[in-house]
């Protein structure tokens, strides 16, 4: 099933592999624990050879609509198929980990909050548009951490232990619910 929140262009780049395009993924990793100087960061990678400048989504959750430096890593991640009944779950590997990454992560791990991680397709011959309607985050799980890799597993944060609708409407609750 095709994904309905990929923009027309990506879509082209997709399904006809331009020699002339390339497609950047990039992650944004974000937790309460990813300080610098005292201020609130994002860990922000793209998969490439160098740096690249591109331009966040309106409405994200850090730094919305401005220009951010993603900086070039390696890294693999196999997508969450579309489809309506899997839980939407992504694997991500990043390789050749640095310090910095690592002082984060460590620091993430004391932490009960779960790692946030968003999704962003881009084309590198226009880095400053967002080439996905409402990008996709995660919650980062399992994760492995050694001097070289980090490994874990994306799933949307979704709670399916709990009862739905939520709240659960009982007559105790909801007395107008009682048949009289």
């Amino acid at each position: 099933m095709p994904d309905p929140t990929l923009d027309d262009a990506l879509r082209e780049a997709y399904a006809s592999a331009p020699a002339d395009e390339v497609i950047l993924d990039t992650l944004e990793l974000r937790h309460p624990t990813f300080f610098e100087d005292g201020q609130p960061v994002a860990i922000r990678v793209v998969r490439n050879h160098q740096d690249i400048v591109a331009r966040i989504e309106d409405g994200a959750p850090m730094d919305a609509g401005e220009a951010v430096t993603f900086t070039g890593i390696a890294f693999e991640l196999r997508l969450a198929p579309i489809e309506t009944v899997a839980v939407p779950e992504m694997e991500v590997a990043i390789d050749n980990v640095s310090t910095e990454l690592m002082k984060h992560l460590d620091a993430a791990v004391q932490d009960p909050n779960p790692i946030a991680v968003t999704y962003r397709p881009y084309l590198a011959s226009d880095p400053l548009t967002p080439r996905m309607e409402a990008p996709p985050s995660f919650e980062l799980r399992d994760v492995k951490a050694n001097t070289m890799r980090v490994t874990g597993r994306c799933r949307v944060g979704m709670d399916l232990q709990r009862a739905f609708p939520h709240p659960l409407y009982t007559t105790t609750e909801f007395p107008g619910l009682a048949n009289r």
